[in-house]
This record gives C-alpha cells, sequence and structure tokens, in this order.
C-alpha cells in the first residue's frame, strides 16, 4: 500500500509518473500484502503494549508481571488506539481475499473493544470489565510454559502492581452502582484477595529460594490487602445500590452490530429465541412423557437430576473427556488436532461465577496446559440449594462437550493453527460461546448418548438454559425486565433450579452479551445448512466444521460471507 500512496503522490510532480504507470497488478498486489503484514505486525505489538494482560494470556511472556493502564488517560490512549486501528486497516485497499477477511477480522475487533470501552463506558459502570481484565494471576500458576522461579519472579511484579490497579479501579468506578454488580465485584475481588494470599502461596511453596519466598509473601499480602480493601469498600456500597443496569434498547442494538456483526431487528432476535425455546420445550415434554409417564416436567427433570456423579463432576468430567474424543473421531465429526486432552480441577474461589469453563494456553505459549474448571455450590447456600446445584451425570456430560470435546478445548487447537495471527490471537465471544452451544445439539444429533432420554434430556437442560439467557438479555436490557423476573423466566420458562436461576439473571445485569450462546448457535446451524446443501449433505459435516474453525474466531457473519461468497457480512438465521 505504502509504495501505492507514493505513486499518487509523486505523479502530481511528475517525479515517478512512468514507474507508476508500468507497475503491474500483481506488482501493486504484492506491494499491498507486504505492507499489510507490516500493519498487522506492528498493531499487535502495539496492542500487547496497551494491555499486556491479554498479551501474556495469549503466550507473550515478554509481558509477564505487568498489568493495563486503567487511569483515564490509559483508557484514553486505548481508545484512541482502537479508532486508529479501524481507520489504517479500513484504508487498505487491493488486497487478496484472505488478507481482505483478516483486516475486517481485525477491524471488527477494534470495534468490539471500543463499544465497550466507550458506548458501553465499561471502565466507569460495570465491575467485570476488571474482573476478567487482567487481574487473575492464574496463568503463572497453570501454565507450566517456563520454571517455577521464573513465573514466581513475574507473579512477583504482578503483585507489586496490584495496589496502583485497585486504586485506578476505585477512582474509576461510578456511584451508585446497580445491586448485582456490588454482589459481583465484591466476591470477585474478596476471592481474589484470598487467592493471592492462599492458593498462590500454596502453588510455589516449594521454591527453594528463602529470599524469593520473602519477596513473594510480601508482596502478595501487600496486593491481598489492596483487593480485600477494593472488595470492602465495593461491598460498603451496598446500601446505595441501584437496580439501573440497563443498556437500553438502542444501545443493545448497537451492542451486537459492534460486537458480532449483527444487524438484525431486536423484535426478530427475540421471535428467534422464543421460536428456539419452545422447539426445546416441545423436545423436553415429548422426552419426558415417555421417561416419566404422568409425571410433572418438573418431576421428569428431578429424576434426570437425581443421578448425580457418585465422587463428584471433576472425577466424572474426567472419564467423560476420552469417551468423547472417541465419539468425535468415530462418527468423524472433526478433526481433534494431536493427542493431549484437557485437565479437569476444580474452579478457583475468586472464580466461579460461571458453574464451569475452559482455561486453554495462549496461541503463543511454549507448553502449558488446557484445564476445565467446574465450580462447586457456594457453601452458604442450604443443604438442599448446594446439591441442586450439582450438575446430573447428562446435565454435566453436555457442559462437558461445551467446554471440551469438541467445544472450546477443540475449538481453541484449531484457532491456535489458524494461518493468520488475527485468528489465533482473537477469539471473540460469540464466536467461542456460540460453537460450543452448537456442538451440544450436533453431538445429540450424531447419536451421542445412543437415544437414551435422559442424555437427551441433559442436552435440552443446556439448551433450555442458553435460550433463556438470549431472552433474559434483551429483556433486561431493552425491554424492562427486573432481576427478579429475569430468575422467574429461568424457574418457569427453563426449569432451572433456583441457585442456578438466581446466578443467570444476576449474571445478565452485568454481561448483556450472554445472548451469545444461542443467537450464535442459530447463526452456525443456519451456515452449515446452506453450506452443505451444495457440498455433500450430511456426509459434509467434517470439512464444514473443520473449514469453519480454521477461520480463528471472527464474527459468524464475517466466515459466513467468506464461505458462501457473499457480498458482505450479515446475520441469517
Amino acid at each position: 500500500m505504502r509504495s501505492i500512496k507514493q505513486c499518487l503522490l509523486t505523479s502530481i510532480t511528475g517525479l515517478a509518473l512512468g514507474l507508476c504507470a508500468t507497475a503491474t497488478p500483481v506488482a501493486a498486489k504484492a506491494a499491498a500484502t507486504s505492507e499489510w503484514k507490516s500493519f498487522v505486525g506492528k498493531t499487535i505489538q502495539d496492542w500487547f503494549a496497551l494491555d499486556p494482560s491479554f498479551a501474556i494470556y495469549e503466550g507473550a511472556h515478554e509481558y509477564d508481571g505487568k498489568l493495563p493502564d486503567w487511569s483515564e488517560a490509559g483508557l484514553q490512549r486505548k481508545a484512541a488506539f482502537d479508532r486508529s486501528v479501524i481507520a489504517k486497516a479500513g484504508a487498505f485497499k487491493n488486497l487478496s481475499p484472505a488478507d481482505t477477511f483478516e483486516r475486517d477480522y481485525l477491524m471488527s475487533v477494534a470495534r468490539r473493544d471500543l463499544f465497550w470501552l466507550v458506548d458501553a463506558d465499561q471502565p466507569h459502570r460495570n465491575v467485570a470489565f476488571y474482573v476478567g481484565g487482567g487481574l487473575d494471576p492464574n496463568v503463572y500458576v497453570s501454565r507450566n510454559y517456563a520454571d517455577k522461579p521464573t513465573r514466581m519472579k513475574a507473579m512477583i511484579a504482578f503483585f507489586q502492581g496490584i495496589p496502583t490497579a485497585t486504586t485506578q479501579i476505585r477512582a474509576n468506578l461510578k456511584t451508585p452502582m446497580p445491586a448485582s454488580f456490588v454482589s459481583y465485584g465484591t466476591a470477585a475481588f474478596a476471592g481474589l484477595a484470598d487467592y493471592y494470599r492462599g492458593d498462590a502461596r500454596a502453588a510455589f511453596a516449594d521454591v527453594k529460594d528463602p529470599a524469593l519466598q520473602a519477596q513473594f509473601k510480601d508482596t502478595s499480602e501487600r496486593a491481598g490487602v489492596a483487593m480485600q480493601a477494593l472488595a470492602d469498600w465495593l461491598k460498603a456500597q451496598a446500601p446505595t445500590a441501584t437496580t439501573e443496569f440497563a443498556l437500553g434498547a438502542d444501545k443493545f442494538a448497537r451492542m451486537l452490530k459492534e460486537t458480532e456483526l449483527v444487524d438484525t431487528p431486536l423484535d426478530q432476535l427475540e421471535a428467534a429465541a422464543r421460536a428456539d425455546l419452545k422447539r426445546n420445550q416441545n423436545a423436553v415434554k415429548t422426552a419426558c412423557a415417555q421417561y416419566t409417564p404422568g409425571k410433572s416436567i418438573a418431576d421428569c427433570f428431578a429424576k434426570m437430576n437425581a443421578d448425580k456423579p457418585a465422587d463428584g463432576p471433576v472425577a466424572e468430567a474426567r472419564r467423560q473427556i476420552p469417551m468423547l474424543a472417541a465419539f468425535v473421531r468415530d462418527k468423524d465429526l472433526l478433526t481433534i488436532p494431536g493427542t493431549k486432552l484437557a485437565a479437569v480441577e476444580e474452579s478457583p474461589p475468586y472464580n466461579r461465577a460461571n458453574s464451569a469453563y475452559m482455561d486453554p494456553p495462549g496461541p503463543l505459549e511454549k507448553g502449558g496446559s488446557s484445564i476445565y474448571y467446574i465450580s462447586p455450590p457456594d457453601p452458604t447456600w442450604s443443604k438442599q440449594k448446594q446439591l441442586d446445584y450439582i450438575p446430573a451425570k447428562a446435565d454435566l456430560l453436555f457442559t462437558t462437550v461445551h467446554e471440551v470435546m469438541p467445544g472450546h478445548y477443540l475449538q481453541f487447537l484449531h484457532s491456535n493453527q489458524a494461518p493468520s495471527m488475527v485468528g489465533k490471537l482473537w477469539v471473540g465471544y460469540g464466536f467461542a460461546e456460540g460453537w460450543a452451544h452448537y456442538t451440544e445439539q450436533m453431538m445429540w444429533d450424531a447419536g451421542l448418548g445412543n437415544g437414551a432420554l435422559e442424555v437427551h434430556l441433559g442436552q435440552l437442560s443446556n439448551a433450555l438454559l442458553r435460550d433463556c439467557r438470549f431472552i433474559s438479555a434483551i429483556s433486561l436490557h431493552a425491554r424492562g425486565m427486573t432481576e427478579a423476573q429475569s430468575k422467574r423466566l429461568f424457574i418457569d420458562e427453563c426449569w432451572i433450579d433456583e441457585g442456578n436461576a438466581e446466578q443467570q439473571a444476576a449474571r445478565g445485569t452485568y454481561d448483556p452479551a450472554y445472548l451469545n450462546y444461542t443467537l450464535n448457535k442459530l447463526l452456525i446451524t443456519k451456515l452449515r445448512e446452506d453450506w452443505t446443501a451444495s457440498h455433500g449433505g450430511r456426509q459434509a459435516w467434517k470439512a464444514f466444521h473443520d473449514q469453519f474453525l480454521s477461520y480463528g474466531g471472527p464474527p459468524v457473519p464475517l466466515i459466513r460471507q467468506a464461505m458462501m461468497k457473499e457480498p458482505a457480512p450479515h446475520a441469517v438465521f
């Protein structure tokens, strides 16, 4: 691109008119490609410098120990950078199809970040911006990318930055805050404080270096005190907390356009959500009529949920993973790179807002392991509520499908091999959760469970949960629904137990994008239907899945444009 600009400028003075006139299209395209690749490389390095927590998570360990600059000036620099990426990338023309896709992908990432940073104003309004934004040092604990003393030194530097970070967070957050934000942030910040001074120390207790241990203890204590002070300050906001969490219909619609390239009217989205809910409710009624004849739906799910893993969900998940990998191979559903499988552990106390989640190594990682975390119930709950929270075997099976095989874990194995570095680094919320949720239905359709009713009910219970998230997100942020009404939705329409319903309703207030699960499942399902129609039907599933995952993790409409050879990205359900 640089040579093309030079031609345009120098032509004015007549200094290089002959050279420009004789430049071939092939040479111009090669020059554009070269400059594009240089731009991408520099953009990634600049991005890492502005967001070192992201860089570390992706495996760029030269940034170890660093935290983002959450000062007002730092936030402004990041917003200006996002705008510059959008403008500069958009100016590139005459690119190859692959580079054009990468350009549009990169621009979509910058637009997404800019929305959360500026339009949604998350640094000032939403504690979730920080909880998931770099305060978790688990990468130093769980990933064996270097020896323990090296990782310990990185963690010491990280701890040294926490007091400044907590000061910035407290200065940024505007009060009064929604009650659900206060509750979520208090639990997360207090959990982090405990982790800094507890499990983090225990993880490095075997390092035989007294001086390093003393420094580690001192810095972790100071970090823990600072983080606990932030939690205490946030907890003190509870008496003045509000219920004003909604983005509003216009901003919610803009969120979808800027973060997922979905420009569909909210009425149509809600209709799609309710249609999927109705389909799954009907399937539940049909299955329950055979599984528990003459009984209520609640009794039907109670029977399925009563079959708990005798030795707990962690042990059960460890058995499920190799079985699921064998099923994927036997049914020829998609390629499984390598032979290594994910480990399974109980989630740390500071990160139990989700019942289960996957933590994979970054694409730049040299070593490290993927860990599937499963959260235990809150010990402050009643015994019955805790028991209800523990997933049944069939329910857990599809959580393991979602998180590990062939969901997040397998998807990240593919994205780590993407030909584009943009594809390797930036796997979006909608892509990741849409794919993982899509695989649940796909695995049942492929024969997982051999038609067993309790297995089908396990799949349907997960589908219903995500249907209610879809409806709840729109209703909470664009329709005036209260948190209490959202809880009733989960209980009454999706037969979710009280503990989970309470958690899901609260999450919807600070995570308005949690409709992404079903939204993107529907987009992927429709794309598979349309693509395989001209590529061999059911026999083309593996080819479809492998190609779909090869793009990395962009908004699904962008993949649809590439796979269906359409002129522009758009959402099709």
